[in-house]
């Protein structure tokens, strides 16, 4: 009989979008050109247990009106992606949606809980790390329960959403002093 202890499968879904908003926030002050490590994020959330996948969820920018801001961005969101994928990162892509000068992202909360049910029902982990605080997924997560999964959720400490915190088995709230330490060296 092998006494080796079979070690947790754990796969992390981090919403871009939702997770760079917080980022942002007044609370958190990430400064502007400072780039986030989210290889040693994503090993600071596994620890010692196996990461079967690593998943990006972000809306991806047009270039809708020809002009060089809309070209930095562009370039700038290929350049990051790229880097992540380097990283070993699956970059799930939505859309963005330009309305009314207002930017709006489209498909990426679909596309979580899509993966988190599939993943669920193909026993592709043990346990879920959902980083993002959008109530949306919800119905996902509790589905991922019902199929006998763990749910870990990843959130800010000064706005957490306390709808998804009900249905994780576990919640990791960060402060800003814990964002300091993914912060990365050029």
């Amino acid at each position: 009989m092998n006494s080796e202890k079979i070690k947790e499968k754990v796969a992390v879904y981090i919403d871009g979008s939702n997770f760079y908003n917080y980022l942002k926030d007044k609370e958190i002050s990430f400064l502007k050109g400072v780039k986030f490590d989210f290889k040693k994020f994503v090993d600071f959330l596994v620890g010692e247990r196996v990461c079967v996948s690593k998943r990006y969820y972000t809306g991806i920018f047009r270039n809708v009106d020809g002009s060089e801001k809309s070209k930095q961005l562009i370039k700038g969101q290929q350049k990051f992606l790229s880097n992540l994928e380097n990283d070993e990162f699956i970059i799930k892509r939505g859309r963005i949606i330009y309305d009314g000068g207002k930017i709006r992202e489209k498909g990426t909360d679909v596309k979580i809980g899509v993966d988190l049910v599939v993943g669920a029902v193909d026993n592709f982990f043990d346990t879920a790390i959902l980083v993002s605080s959008d109530t949306d997924l919800i119905p996902a997560i509790k589905y991922i329960k019902f199929k006998d999964k763990k749910l870990e959720y990843v959130g800010f400490s000064h706005n957490p959403s306390f709808g998804i915190q009900k249905y994780a088995n576990f919640s990791r709230l960060l402060l800003s002093q814990d964002i300091e330490n993914f912060k990365k060296k050029n």
